[in-house]
């Protein structure tokens, strides 16, 4: 089904934008585990919309409703079931239906996949309202890794035409639990800056700007994933397309590897004391699908938000004409802002269901 993903723990969401919650159901997730409610209070308050200018000024408390497979604080191992309630719609803002068709959004295609039965307004399934349930089911995959030593570290690493520095120069052993705090997580203080300068720009002048969200997977012991259809890269890539606005993903070096001979591109093998490891990570910590000890390195580019107050071309649906469209509501004017803790739950959630497996596959 394409609202739910996983084969060992399996994801399911639902909801639309302007409906009344949205909402997950997380079946297969291990007994016992403690619910931390701040911790996840405050993961939900990094995605959030209203926490910063910079951002849609929707205003959502975003705290979750357990209504199974929680019992007396801790999980139950029965599937999960929370909801998000929705109390800051604005959907006179975007009519009953779709009629004028908004440049790069799902109007139409949406239209045309559900016959014009979809609930349009705000995106509807579209909407990155629907990126809440994930962070929650991201948290809860944290949560249980973590205990075995995983850590997923997410930053800014470009907007518009600037960058930070790469996490793949950033020693292994230095804590980024900073990043969690900021409302532009970035390494280099003068990147954020300019960061901000850019989207402020773009606002000002009634437009959006994509970027880049780059991240680092450590603690994964070598093994997890599979060749081809299964494999680690698979698996993350897919969850990674699934977040609106993602048009592109890489691994370790990823493009630019196509310009490298492989004397240049490959990873020699080493030893740290009886640990196996190499000695560059061009490969972003994974061979043939599978991890291999190294830090999981991924890249996620994001476009810019469709949703811009500037008049544009489109299409009116009823009167079949070409006409114009300025679009209005509340919108972020770059996306990837809060789109940091969206791809880190779902590599937090990608990574719990490959090590399932791999558990499994070792009778543990």
């Amino acid at each position: 089904m394409s609202s739910t993903f996983g084969s060992n723990i399996r994801l399911t969401i639902f909801g639309q934008s302007h409906g009344e919650a949205v909402g997950m159901v997380l079946d297969g997730f291990p007994a016992g585990l403690d619910l931390d409610m701040e911790r996840i209070a405050r993961e939900m308050e990094r995605r959030r919309p209203g926490r910063s200018p910079m951002a849609t000024a929707r205003r959502e408390d975003d705290l979750p409703h357990f209504v199974s497979g929680v019992f007396r604080g801790k999980t139950s191992g029965q599937p999960i079931c929370a909801l998000i309630p929705s109390r800051d719609q604005h959907s006179q803002d975007y009519g009953e239906q779709v009629d004028v068709l908004r440049p790069s959004h799902a109007d139409y295609t949406g239209h045309v996949r559900y016959y014009g039965y979809e609930d349009s307004r705000g995106g509807g399934s579209f909407s990155g309202r629907l990126t809440a349930p994930v962070v929650l089911a991201g948290t809860l995959c944290a949560m249980f890794l973590e205990k075995e030593g995983v850590q997923v570290q997410t930053h800014i690493r470009r907007i518009g035409g600037e960058e930070d520095i790469s996490l793949a120069d950033v020693p292994e052993d230095e804590n980024l639990d900073m990043l969690r705090q900021m409302t532009l997580p970035v390494l280099k203080p003068e990147a954020g800056e300019a960061f901000r300068r850019i989207i402020e720009e773009a606002y000002a002048d009634r437009d959006s700007v994509g970027g880049e969200v780059e991240g680092r997977i450590l603690g994964v012991p070598a093994g997890l994933g599979s060749p081809f259809f299964d494999s680690m890269e698979s698996v993350l890539a897919h969850l990674f397309f699934s977040v609106p606005g993602v048009k592109g993903v890489s691994f370790g070096d990823g493009f630019a590897l196509a310009c490298m001979r492989g004397s240049q591109a490959n990873d020699s093998f080493c030893l740290d004391g009886k640990n196996i490891r190499t000695r560059t990570n061009h490969a972003g910590g994974i061979n043939g699908g599978i991890s291999n000890g190294m830090p999981i390195l991924f890249t996620c580019a994001m476009r810019p938000t469709p949703s811009i107050a500037r008049k544009q071309e489109t299409v009116s649906l009823k009167e079949g004409r070409e006409c114009e469209l300025e679009i209005h509501g509340r919108h972020d004017p770059c996306i990837v802002v809060r789109a940091v803790p969206v791809m880190e739950a779902m590599a937090w959630f990608g990574l719990m269901d490959l090590w399932k497996e791999r558990k499994a596959c070792l009778g543990s």
